[in-house]
């Protein structure tokens, strides 16, 4: 069976224009003309189906759909049009850190996340050791969350989101998170996610670690599924449209 299911997907976002001065606003509004609607299409008739197990890469130039697909995934947005399936308790890994409260502590964070994810206390009472030791910020978790780094606060979102133990792990730009030694033990829980089987679902500007953990890769290209295959065989065409393109991404 399927773990995701996307068929026929789209998803447009309006957008408004607002008047530059007031004046022009009011005259605007005294003929009764609405303010200008610009509709911009994100991802148009995107389909495919990943397998329960399978861990899949998603590449693509800035703006072409990649986050937006993971969000939709994820249920953080809803589709203009077709369908999702998920099949199993998902984890994201998006934005890190981004639901923490800057007053609370680290391990006030914790419990705050961990009920979001659907941990009881008891449940974050056990991992609350194993969590920490993975941030690898220990020290530091009786400060508050304002005086941490981005890449302490990231280290420590991975961490939480890690220790869900999903059957559906998404993943948007993280796998750069924090030193080298970090960057590891995030691949190796990666690849203990693959043996237990855990679909999972990445997107990144680094094609070396999508080589590295994905067994499929999608090529999201003005807006839809431009290729879909193998990581070597996708992976080797999209840099050898980059080289034709101009290089590298900005």
């Amino acid at each position: 069976m399927n773990a995701i299911e996307v068929e026929n997907l789209t998803k447009e976002f309006r957008i408004y224009h607002r008047e530059r001065s007031v004046k022009s606003a009011i005259l605007k509004v005294l003929v009764w003309q609405l303010p200008r609607l610009e509709r911009f299409v994100t991802l148009e008739n995107v389909s495919f189906a990943i397998p329960r197990g399978q861990t899949v890469g998603v590449v693509g130039k800035n703006g072409q759909g990649k986050s937006t697909l993971l969000s939709l995934l994820a249920r953080i947005y809803r589709p203009t049009s077709g369908r999702i399936t998920v099949r199993g308790r998902i984890a994201s890994l998006l934005e890190l850190g981004a639901g923490f409260q800057p007053d609370f502590t680290g391990y006030e964070n914790i419990y705050l996340n961990g009920v979001i994810y659907g941990f009881t206390r008891r449940e974050l009472d056990e991992k609350l050791e194993s969590i920490a030791d993975f941030a690898g910020i220990t020290d530091h978790l009786t400060q508050q969350i304002k005086h941490y780094s981005s890449g302490m606060k990231a280290r420590l979102g991975f961490s939480i989101a890690v220790h869900v133990e999903p059957d559906i792990l998404l993943i948007d730009e993280v796998l750069a998170v924090g030193d080298a030694e970090f960057q590891e033990r995030c691949y190796a829980k990666i690849e203990e996610f693959k043996a237990r089987g855990v679909t999972i679902f990445v997107v990144s500007h680094d094609a070396r670690a999508i080589a590295r953990v994905c067994d499929r890769v999608l090529w999201i290209s003005n807006h839809k599924l431009h290729m879909d295959g193998p990581t070597d065989a996708v992976l080797a065409a999209y840099a050898a449209e980059e080289q034709r393109s101009g290089g590298a991404e900005e």
